[in-house]
């Protein structure tokens, strides 16, 4: 996720009570959020969950979150990969 320099303070005040609320959610085995320090305002997220149902109920929740309002607009690249048993 890429950040503007004037929307920094916020997201990084509102990104402890994401990481924590996120590692709390079932079914959540991994969620790190790194600042980049080579790219200014880059945040590296790596997060794994248990299942695609616990990952879609992330998305959910976090869609409806504080943490939504305070990132809305920011682009975002990403991939999501699946591992099957």
């Amino acid at each position: 996720m890429d950040v503007p320099a004037a929307r920094l303070p916020a997201v990084r005040a509102a990104l402890a009570d994401h990481i924590a609320l996120t590692r709390a959610e079932p079914g959540c085995l991994r969620f790190d959020v790194t600042e980049d320090l080579t790219h200014p305002g880059r945040f590296q997220v790596s997060e794994l969950f248990a299942s695609r149902a616990a990952f879609d109920a992330h998305q959910v929740r976090s869609a409806a979150s504080p943490w939504a309002d305070v990132t809305v607009g920011l682009p975002r690249r990403y991939e999501i990969n699946e591992v099957t048993a």
